[in-house]
């Protein structure tokens, strides 16, 4: 497919899509994946980024790509709060505003043999609907969640209204009436001293969404088409559903971390579907009670597990300081900790029987995509969503709810990779992965979504919004 893309080029004149990515692990992989599947459609590619995920690996990895970073005017102590997830992106959207612009203006004047076709950028940069608008440039818009918890941040308002906001301790566990399944614990809320300042954020960017040319989701019809129909009758702007973007044919790894090859070679010492494979994501934090909780519970559960530690997820840590006197000779060779893993490898391994996951969208598509069962332990922001349409709705894999225990942690684990209960829900998602991976080939949804998206592109682009 790319010696035809390549062949093309040369016969004729080609258009330029200019992509924006948030500097975050979990917004920069799907952007970059969508890159390379746009690439294979005949358009060159240029990345604009922030320093912050300035790194010599993005362009040897993808010389077919044309890399221009801007500043970002963090401090290294702002970089290194990225955790902060509300300040981190505030900051951003302050900072970067004039230097997106000024590097836009100049791309549209330097780039005349290949005219730009238009601007994807991730959904959280706000400043980039007006910019735009004002040089009269297409703006689609990639969303990193799916379908059904966007739909909840867009009825935060309401439920404010309703008064499900602020939440009350008392009353986590009633249902959401206007948003089923969900009870108000799962109402996307995110760590911030000025909650209100948030919602008005969070409005601006669902409304800057109506006016949009496009939007592009990493998701699949046949998954949400529910909340799809509910999208389509609520906003009526062309949407996308084209995931799962990683599934199209095999990209260079896009991770921001280093990826410590010693887990897959641990795995392969391993039984078929014995081992719960654990990580919690790029960016979510846990206390050092929790940890310990985590780790007797892994003990304790007597099943195998690669467990990924993220260095300064701990707060209060560097890494694996907290850990248990004596628990690495409780374990012995049951367990193998990594500070970071190839975690699609790991998913697609068949040794894992399980995954225990904070259920980021990314995580939770990658598990799907194998037919891989989870341990749903949502930790912010949509993740909640996800965590109970995975137990409640799909029913593949089990919410740990309640408060982390090491008698729960255990209790779940055997549950998910021995007993009855678990290979029944191996079962159900072994159907949604043949799902996945059926939507993304030739006349699947997805597929048939992404020729739309390129038609959707080239109309814009012909129309003169240049």
């Amino acid at each position: 497919m790319e010696s035809q893309t390549e062949t093309h080029r040369k016969q004729k004149k080609w258009l330029r899509l200019l992509l924006f990515p948030l500097p975050l692990q979990g917004h920069v992989i799907p952007m970059l994946q969508l890159a390379n599947l746009l690439y294979s459609k005949g358009f060159s590619i240029t990345i604009i980024h922030t320093c912050f995920i300035s790194s010599p690996k993005y362009p040897s990895k993808n010389p077919h790509f044309t890399f221009h970073s801007i500043p970002n005017g963090l401090s290294k102590s702002e970089c290194s709060n990225a955790d902060n997830l509300v300040s981190f992106i505030s900051l951003l959207n302050a900072n970067c505003a004039e230097p997106f612009r000024d590097c836009l203006v100049k791309l549209l004047s330097d780039v005349s043999d290949e005219p730009v076709a238009g601007l994807i950028s991730d959904s959280t940069w706000k400043f980039t609907d007006s910019i735009a608008k004002s040089l009269q440039l297409p703006r689609f818009v990639l969303r990193t969640t799916n379908i059904s918890s966007f739909l909840a941040l867009a009825a935060l308002p309401l439920l404010q209204e309703k008064g499900y906001l602020p939440k009350q301790e008392s009353q986590e566990e009633k249902p959401v009436i206007e948003l089923p399944p969900l009870k108000v614990k799962d109402i996307p809320v995110f760590k911030t001293q000025d909650q209100e300042g948030l919602h008005q954020t969070i409005a601006a960017l669902v409304e800057q969404t109506k006016s949009c040319t496009g939007v592009i989701w990493n998701s699949f019809e046949e998954l949400e088409h529910g909340s799809l129909t509910d999208f389509r009758y609520n906003f009526r702007v062309p949407i996308f559903p084209i995931g799962p973007l990683h599934k199209y044919f095999p990209v260079p790894s896009t991770s921001l971390l280093s990826q410590d090859q010693s887990a897959i070679s641990w795995l392969n010492k391993q039984a078929p579907n014995s081992v719960i494979y654990v990580s919690f994501g790029s960016v979510a934090s846990i206390e050092k009670s929790e940890f310990v909780e985590i780790a007797w519970g892994l003990a304790n559960s007597e099943q195998p597990f690669l467990w990924v530690v993220r260095p300064g997820s701990v707060i209060g840590s560097e890494w694996l300081e907290p850990l248990p006197k004596g628990f690495m000779e409780e374990i012995k060779e049951r367990g193998h900790v990594v500070k970071w893993a190839p975690q699609q490898e790991v998913l697609a391994h068949t040794a894992v029987g399980g995954f225990w996951t904070h259920s980021g969208w990314n995580s939770t598509l990658e598990s799907f995509c194998e037919g891989v069962p989870m341990i749903c332990h949502p930790c912010f922001g949509d993740q909640r969503v996800n965590a109970r349409y995975v137990s409640d709705v799909w029913r593949i894999g089990v919410h740990l709810e309640n408060k982390v225990d090491r008698f729960e942690i255990a209790k779940v684990v055997r549950k998910l990779l021995v007993e009855a209960e678990g290979h029944e829900i191996r079962d159900r998602i072994l159907q949604f992965k043949k799902m996945a991976n059926q939507s993304t080939q030739q006349q699947g949804s997805s597929y048939r979504s992404l020729e739309s998206l390129v038609s959707q592109i080239l109309s814009s682009q012909s129309q003169g919004k240049l």
